[in-house]
């Protein structure tokens, strides 16, 4: 039974990286070797685990949310926000470069959606960056680091669905990955800052702004104060323990709908395009998420999380082992494979181990969803350089992306390596709270 269960992963694996729909392909390996392993008994089973994921109340948030982040991307938002932010911070070396960074945490706070904090910011501000001379692998590799920062601060579709597998609270979870996100924003900002000023002629010299600095000081206020009231709204509910995520999704929906309404781009033609987008990005997860349901509870019964299970508690190093080797596998899976394969089929093969050596399941979660970033950013599959791909102007290659992206990834790397040596920075705020 143990063998089926490695061939069940090898099989999974090869028809991944031959390109077959995710879903199905988790699906269909699961059902053909259930059937190899229980026979028809395998149908007595699957419905059970199916109605139970259909049930979930913690995964209704993802719609919701999913719902909020089209919305919020026709408001109109990211372009005052963008606009703003590049005059606030044209004075500096590399200013534009750190507002999208900045631009790029305040979407992913509002929304939670990579793919389109990617897509918006690369119509929005990659031809900007490129007609102001920014070299093209530091225009992309910024925009993409910027997009994906809504993979690690809340509110994630990525924390939703690993604090669901791991069987750790969703607003915990929120609360954790808050910090580690700042942190990571910082650290790109820093590194932004270090470049502009050693290779000057990757970005382009300071532009002063026309505008005096109240009037500057009101723009900026009047374009950051609406998405930062959704942040409060939405993020602050969740954390003083007014509402649960499922909930404070819906108060998020409707404020983004009050805002799309302010900034005068609510119809019923966007009403019916996001609500379509919202059910067909809905049903995708959804198909994964039970593809990966019937895969993990196959795999079990054939035994394979027993034997994964044995082979990560004989490491040398005993916790210290655990963690270091989990992060590297979780690394090098996202350099092939999405988020969702590895949440959902890797991570609760690791969970066991995790918690028999006494690791933190809280902080944990929070290095797995910044080792996860990875699966977005690294070449050659990463979605996020293909989004940034699609809507890219002429004369902007994917050696362009691929090369840019490398630094941010090594930053996303430090940053697991900083909250490995002081987990503090992701257990403190969820013990305040």
């Amino acid at each position: 039974m143990e063998y089926l269960s490695i061939l069940m992963l090898i099989s999974l694996t090869i028809l991944l990286l031959l390109g077959a729909h995710v879903a199905f392909a988790i699906g269909s390996t699961a059902i053909f070797f259930g059937l190899l392993g229980f026979g028809l008994d395998l149908f007595s089973l699957l419905p059970l685990r199916v109605w139970g994921l259909m049930t979930n109340m913690t995964l209704i948030a993802v719609p919701l949310f999913v719902l909020m982040g089209l919305i919020l991307e026709r408001s109109g938002i990211a372009d005052e926000l963008l606009e703003m932010m590049t005059v606030m911070f044209g004075p500096l070396r590399g200013g534009l470069a750190i507002s999208v960074i900045i631009v790029g945490a305040l979407l992913a706070a509002s929304t939670g959606i990579v793919g389109g904090i990617i897509v918006t910011m690369g119509l929005l501000a990659l031809p900007t960056m490129l007609r102001h001379r920014y070299s093209p692998e530091f225009a992309t590799g910024t925009i993409c680091a910027a997009g994906t920062l809504g993979q690690i601060i809340p509110p994630s579709i990525v924390l939703i669905v690993l604090g669901d597998v791991m069987g750790i609270s969703v607003s915990d979870l929120f609360a954790a990955s808050f910090l580690p996100g700042i942190l990571l924003v910082i650290l790109y900002i820093i590194y932004i800052a270090i470049v502009a000023h050693l290779k000057p002629e990757l970005s382009p010299p300071p532009t002063a702004s026309h505008l005096t600095r109240g009037k500057l000081f009101l723009n900026v206020l009047k374009s950051v104060l609406p998405p930062a009231a959704l942040i409060i709204a939405v993020l602050g509910s969740i954390f003083l323990g007014i509402a649960t995520p499922t909930e404070s999704a819906s108060i998020g929906v409707l404020g983004s709908l009050i805002l799309c309404a302010l900034h005068r781009r609510l119809s019923l033609k966007m009403l019916y395009e996001v609500m379509k987008g919202t059910m067909l990005l809905t049903c995708m997860v959804f198909m994964v998420v039970i593809g990966a349901s019937a895969f993990g509870m196959v795999f079990i019964g054939l035994g394979g999380q027993e034997m994964v299970k044995g082979w990560l508690l004989n490491l040398p190093g005993e916790k210290a082992g655990f963690i270091v080797t989990s992060m590297i596998l979780i690394f090098l899976l996202g350099i092939f494979f999405e988020f969702l394969e590895i949440s959902l089929i890797a991570v609760p093969l690791l969970v066991p181990a995790a918690q028999q050596v006494g690791v933190d399941l809280l902080w944990y979660a929070v290095l797995i969803a910044m080792n996860l970033q990875t699966a977005f950013l690294s070449p050659p599959v990463g979605a996020s350089l293909f989004f940034l791909r699609g809507v890219s102007p002429p004369g902007v290659t994917m050696t362009h992306i691929f090369r840019g992206v490398i630094p941010f990834m090594i930053i996303q790397l430090v940053a697991v390596a900083i909250l490995i040596l002081f987990p503090q920075i992701a257990i403190w705020l969820p013990g305040v709270k």
